[in-house]
């Protein structure tokens, strides 16, 4: 809901942006439709954007925005070609939402080499605003350095010091695993394992034995979504 929430503000700060002239609007909202990630964006940011268009009144204002949607299935493949032609054939002005970090920066990219602006209200890699830093991006929302020193901090002052990754193989799971262990061992903790799971997963029966048997008090699940839901 916090999610759906801001990316209803996020998309009424683009229309606000938007010139007092009676213009088209088209925005793209591009996420995971039916895997591990569908429930945290899916249809209810689609729903949400739609919902901002209503708030901000953008027909009193001379605006016809229209919502078009996509799945792009936690593929960087997939979200690209999305993206080219969405900018290329179909006038998408901005594309919203994108979970799935290494989604979001791969769209991040064409997004700067078509001159579009892109608002990530759903992935949480710091590259996006670290690394891979753009200004036709917008980090909406978190990323994995927030969450870091939100939960790994306090964690670690409740006594759990150590710590054994879970660690979903790929862009948002390397930079959350990276980004706790730099908390949890300036706050005297240590990491005394880390293994990394396919994503997405079903089975983590395999890598719970591994952190079982590394002696640690803490296993952190670097992932989220339906991935969380399974390890648990």
């Amino acid at each position: 809901m916090r999610n759906t929430l801001l990316a209803s503000a996020g998309v009424i700060g683009i229309l606000a942006a938007t010139p007092a002239l009676a213009v088209d609007v088209k925005l793209g909202v591009l996420n995971d439709r039916s895997g591990v990630y569908a429930d945290l964006s899916g249809e209810g940011s689609v729903v949400a954007a739609r919902m901002a268009v209503e708030d901000f009144k953008a027909s009193d204002k001379g605006l016809n925005v229209e919502i078009v949607s996509a799945d792009h299935q936690n593929k960087p493949d997939i979200g690209s070609n999305i993206a080219r032609q969405w900018y290329d054939v179909e006038g998408v002005d901005a594309i919203l939402d994108v979970p799935t970090s290494s989604v979001a920066l791969a769209v991040a990219d064409i997004t700067a080499q078509k001159n579009k602006v892109l608002l990530d209200s759903g992935a949480g890699s710091t590259e996006l605003t670290r690394g891979q830093c753009r200004p036709t991006t917008i980090h909406w929302t978190y990323d994995t350095a927030a969450l870091a020193k939100g939960t790994g901090k306090a964690m670690t002052e409740a006594g759990g010091t150590k710590w054994f990754f879970l660690t979903a193989d790929y862009a948002f799971g390397h930079s959350l695993q990276e980004e706790t262990a730099k908390v949890v061992e300036a706050n005297g903790g240590e990491v005394v394992g880390t293994v990394d799971v396919p994503f997405p997963a079903t089975d983590f029966s395999s890598f719970l034995l591994q952190a079982q048997g590394s002696g640690a008090d803490v296993i952190g699940l670097a992932n989220a979504g339906g991935d969380t839901v399974n390890a648990i």
